[in-house]
């Protein structure tokens, strides 16, 4: 198993071996923004060199041109590549052949699309994240930031609008192959979670102290089980000189949050976490002070003994291979 782990400009490949924790750097020269691994093969989205893909655990690489900023990358439960981009538009390869990569129906034919903006690039948008129905591979649930949370029922072919109720600045997205129909999302404006594939929704945020909410896991072998990052406000999230953000758990649908800082650094100078599940049980938190694991579903964390860039390094993608 590894874990894969993009940086500003680097990505690292972390595993455990006879001799203890190693990281090794697998791809550099590039500004990444978004990552991704199924099995063996890694995808990495960058800001000016369209998509990585390597078929072989981040050993070689070879580049899939996509003229714009890559902005998040799935692999679907079929094998098929997402990828979304700014200028928000999506992307696919069925059957995973990335050389195939094509696109789906423009997102702003939408009606809102003339009041998406992202706040630090007000002129754009882009897709934030791409999640696939696990029950159904056609059905795809995108977040657009900021603006929209948009719905496919065949394959981006087509686009549902904005439904009522959902956030309109989701950064995270995720489904459960347990929770047949759930849709779990991490949004600037507060956690939400839709019971039936976006018709509806309800926003759990008893003990959420903070409700920007940026990384998002789900535990492998229970739906009710959650991991989410957040801090005050984005600054507070993203900027290293401003940073202070916490980790939270929730262990029931209709639970409270509880924080989830046992063995986490002090949130004061540390930036969102980016969260990715592992196997049941188990979670990967990475931030700016480096890149930690939990072994009890988010109950307490230890840092990976790996070397670690300086503590300005803010990391862009978390995936376990």
């Amino acid at each position: 198993m590894s874990v894969h782990v993009a940086l500003d400009g680097r990505l690292l490949r972390v595993r455990e071996t006879g001799a203890g924790w190693q990281a090794e750097e697998t791809l550099t020269g590039h500004d990444l923004e978004c990552l991704a691994a199924s099995g063996d093969r890694v995808l990495a989205g960058t800001v000016e060199a369209g998509l990585r893909y390597s078929p072989d655990d981040g050993d070689t690489w070879r580049a899939v041109d996509l003229a714009d900023r890559v902005t998040s990358v799935t692999v679907g439960p079929d094998g098929t590549v997402w990828a979304g981009t700014e200028p928000s538009a999506v992307y696919r390869a069925v059957g995973g052949d990335v050389a195939a990569l094509e696109p789906c129906a423009d997102l702003t034919g939408l009606q809102s699309s003339d009041r998406w903006s992202f706040p630090p690039r007000p002129q754009t948008h882009h897709v934030r994240w791409v999640a696939v129905d696990p029950d159904d591979p056609d059905r795809l649930y995108v977040a657009v930031e900021a603006g929209a949370f948009v719905r496919s029922t065949d394959g981006g072919e087509s686009w549902e609008p904005h439904p009522a109720g959902a956030r309109r600045d989701s950064h995270t997205v995720a489904t459960h192959p347990a929770a047949p129909g759930r849709v779990y999302v991490a949004a600037g404006d507060g956690y939400a979670e839709s019971p039936d594939r976006g018709e509806s929704w309800r926003y759990p945020q008893d003990g959420l102290d903070h409700r920007y909410v940026w990384g998002l896991a789900v535990d492998p072998g229970d739906p009710d089980r959650v991991v989410v990052s957040a801090a005050r406000g984005a600054r507070s999230a993203h900027t290293p000189a401003n940073a202070e953000s916490y980790v939270y758990r929730r262990e029931a649908s209709d639970g409270a949050w509880h924080l989830a800082m046992d063995g986490l650094p002090d949130p004061e100078g540390t930036v969102r976490a980016v969260l990715a599940p592992g196997g049941p049980g188990e979670f990967y938190a990475l931030t700016n002070r480096g890149l930690y694991r939990s072994r009890d579903a988010g109950g307490s964390w230890a840092r990976l003994p790996v070397e670690w860039p300086d503590t300005d390094t803010v990391g862009r993608g978390l995936a376990v291979g």
